[in-house]
This record gives C-alpha cells, sequence and structure tokens, in this order.
C-alpha cells in the first residue's frame, strides 16, 4: 500500500499527517512524502516519511502511482497556498485514481458548507480513521 502525503509552505501539516500515519501504520505502508517545495519534503520525511520528492513535476508524476493521497483540500485547489500548488498538480491530484483523503481545512479562500472548524489535530485523526477503515477492507 502506497499513500502520498502532499503539503507546501513550512510542511507542518504534512509533518503531523506523516507522524500520525506512522504510529496508527504497519511498517509495510508505503508513505511518500511530495512537498511543493524542499522545506516541505525535508520535513515530512524527518517524520518517518520513507521517501520523498519536491516540486510540480514530482506531484504530477507520483499522484497517479500511489493508492491513496492525503492533505488539505487545498492540493486539488489551482494556486492555492500561496500560489505553490500549480494548476497542473491541483489537476494530477484531482484525475488520481488514488482515493484522497482531505482535510478540510477553512484556508487559501476555501469555505467548505457544513464541515465544523475542528482543530487541525482532529482532523488528522480524522482522516487516519477513514485511512484505517479502507486498509482494513
Amino acid at each position: 500500500m502506497r499513500i502520498a502525503v502532499i503539503d507546501g509552505q513550512g510542511g507542518g501539516i504534512g509533518k503531523a499527517i506523516v507522524e500520525k500515519l506512522r504510529k496508527e501504520l504497519d511498517e509495510d505502508v508505503e508513505i511518500i512524502a511530495l512537498g511543493t517545495n524542499v522545506a516541505a519534503t525535508s520535513l515530512m520525511l524527518k517524520a518517518g516519511a520513507n521517501e520523498g520528492a519536491s516540486g510540480e513535476n514530482a506531484i504530477v508524476h507520483s499522484a497517479g502511482k500511489v493508492d491513496f493521497i492525503v492533505g488539505t483540500v487545498g492540493i486539488i485547489a489551482a494556486n492555492s497556498m500561496l500560489g505553490e500548488l500549480t494548476p497542473l498538480m491541483a489537476r494530477a491530484v484531482s484525475e488520481s485514481p488514488a482515493r484522497k483523503i482531505l482535510l478540510p481545512l477553512n484556508r487559501f479562500n476555501i469555505e467548505i458548507a457544513g464541515v465544523r472548524n475542528d482543530p487541525l489535530p482532529h482532523l488528522i485523526d480524522n482522516a487516519v480513521s477513514i485511512l484505517k477503515k479502507y486498509l482494513s477492507r
């Protein structure tokens, strides 16, 4: 099983996701850190990702080669993360056959109606819970 975690800017959200996945999932699950920049990728690798790559081509190339993609809802929105997430990246993630588990952070001028503004740790816990349900099938 291959899981891509996509993050940008400082990489703190991706780091928290990777740490939680590494703690909750079996060691044979491969976690791939895909950062919009080197700093984000580096932080996710330090958190326990098996491998990582940075930039537009890495995300476009890898999005279709994983089973799951985890990140904020911004990873499917062109020019989110202050422009770090390019239209090609958003398209690759959106069109990937991978199941996407997205944290509904109301940022980047995106607000999702009907979603509570839970703290980030609660959102990550929920995302990992959803992922574990799919892995146990």
